[in-house]
């Protein structure tokens, strides 16, 4: 768990980890360099817990959620990896019903349901161990790029073997996870996605998701990077179809100020011949979206 500045909420957080039905676990706390008084707030629950550390991320590491995670990955000593964020909470049975998928399958990861809340969170949980499940392999990564198959912050547990070639891009300050996931789901056996919901998000402007939806630049640009690296690791790993950077072709349509169609272009360093098609291809991108619009319009 990164933490910053989050002494309003980290508490609850924390005591929904003290709550799991599954109690084998560790928790490294890492503080980024807060100003506020979460070390007071956690002291408590330190004192009287030991599975719980609090650290503040070295030097070593950026500022950031991504430098503070990887201080955490460099410290783990569990077979099992998960990372929950410092506002929110977690079902009762997440780590007992993932880390029973992943010792009782030939997995590499188990995902599940994260649903938002807002203002104070209702403690009505479904116990019910009886779910529907699918597979998910490398097959599956356009649908998880383009958020068909969506792999959200802090619901997937994965095997400790998934970081052991992978940390997070600590410049990316939006979408470092994704990115890091499309690296690790291209190289890993497959894993389980199971329909319970086991994470609550909690939603408010403070945060880095809400400083993309409210059009953070920093956020922006740095989704504009995470673009960049998953088309290089795609290329590199031969898995870049026509339909990907046609998505992100699509994609760079809304970032014309971070010159995000000649990054993809450079990027994929395409014979004249090919790189002339997507050129024409994006030239009249905006026309045919254009009158896909008015079809979809007429289509209802």
């Amino acid at each position: 768990m990164a933490t910053y500045n989050r002494s309003e909420y980290i508490l609850e957080s924390i005591q929904s980890i003290q709550a799991q039905t599954y109690q084998d676990w560790e928790c490294l706390i890492i503080d980024d360099g807060g100003t506020d008084n979460t070390a007071e707030v956690l002291a408590p629950t330190l004192n009287e817990d030991p599975r719980f550390q609090y650290l503040f991320r070295t030097s070593k590491y950026q500022k950031g959620l991504p430098g503070s995670r990887n201080y955490g990955l460099d410290l783990a000593k569990g077979d099992y990896i998960i990372f929950f964020d410092d506002d929110d909470i977690a079902h009762p049975q997440n780590l007992e019903l993932c880390v029973h998928e992943l010792s009782t399958k030939d997995i590499t990861f188990c995902r599940y349901i994260r649903v938002g809340f807002t203002g104070d969170f209702v403690y009505n949980y479904d116990y019910s161990k009886e779910y529907t499940s699918f597979y998910i392999d490398s097959s599956d990564i356009n649908k998880i790029l383009k958020n068909e198959l969506q792999f959200n912050s802090c619901a997937v547990m994965w095997t400790k073997e998934c970081y052991e070639n992978h940390r997070y891009t600590e410049h990316l300050k939006y979408a470092e996870e994704w990115e890091v996931y499309a690296r690790i789901i291209t190289l890993v056996k497959r894993g389980i996605s199971i329909n319970k919901i086991l994470y609550y998000g909690r939603k408010h402007n403070v945060s880095v998701t809400g400083d993309f939806g409210n059009r953070n630049l920093s956020s922006l640009a740095s989704y504009t990077d995470a673009i960049e690296l998953v088309i290089a690791n795609l290329k590199n790993k031969k898995m870049l179809s026509a339909e990907i950077i046609r998505y992100f072709i699509q994609v760079s349509l809304q970032y014309k100020e971070y010159n995000l169609f000649e990054r993809i272009i450079n990027t994929l360093a395409l014979p004249k011949l090919e790189e002339l098609k997507w050129r024409i291809f994006y030239l009249h991108l905006p026309l045919r979206l254009y009158f896909y619009g008015i079809w979809k319009k007429v289509k209802k």
